[in-house]
């Protein structure tokens, strides 16, 4: 099947998607890191303090989903968290495998720090774009994931 997009005499793999969203994200990703360390956090563990934040999750194997990490590496960075104070995890007492994550109020309290460390990169990886070219920006991005299998 022919590509619509993409012609194999003039393809340059510095022009994919792939190449330029793997690069933006770890350029984000390094941005967030600088922004996140005077507040004693990573990048990930920012994003796990989000997704509680959120309600988008709440359980180790979630976060392993949503971050593509292994296990072990999750329960690493939950440690982390917890030895911090950010957060705690809380075993149901109907059945002990069952251990949810939630935040503690010192992990509540960073939140607007970090989402205000979050929201400056984001500004300044936008700079440049209107507010309409914004929302087309993420509109695209919203259609990419959708025709992802």
């Amino acid at each position: 099947m022919p590509s619509n997009n993409f012609d194999l005499r003039s393809f340059k793999p510095r022009e994919t998607l792939g190449y330029l969203v793997g690069n933006l994200r770890r350029a984000l990703l390094e941005a967030m890191e600088k922004e996140f360390a005077p507040h004693g956090l990573t990048g990930p563990q920012a994003i796990v303090m989000f997704q509680l934040a959120n309600g988008d999750a709440s359980h180790a194997a979630e976060f392993c989903r949503n971050l593509q990490y292994d296990p072990g590496a999750m329960t690493r960075l939950l440690d982390r968290l917890e030895r911090k104070g950010f957060v705690r995890r809380v075993r149901s007492a109907k059945d002990r495998r069952n251990v949810r994550i939630e935040l503690t109020p010192a992990g509540r309290a960073t939140l607007p720090h970090i989402g205000g460390a979050a929201v400056q990169v984001f500004d300044r990886f936008l700079r440049g774009f209107s507010k309409a070219e914004s929302h087309q920006l993420f509109a695209f991005l919203k259609r990419l994931l959708a025709n992802a299998p």
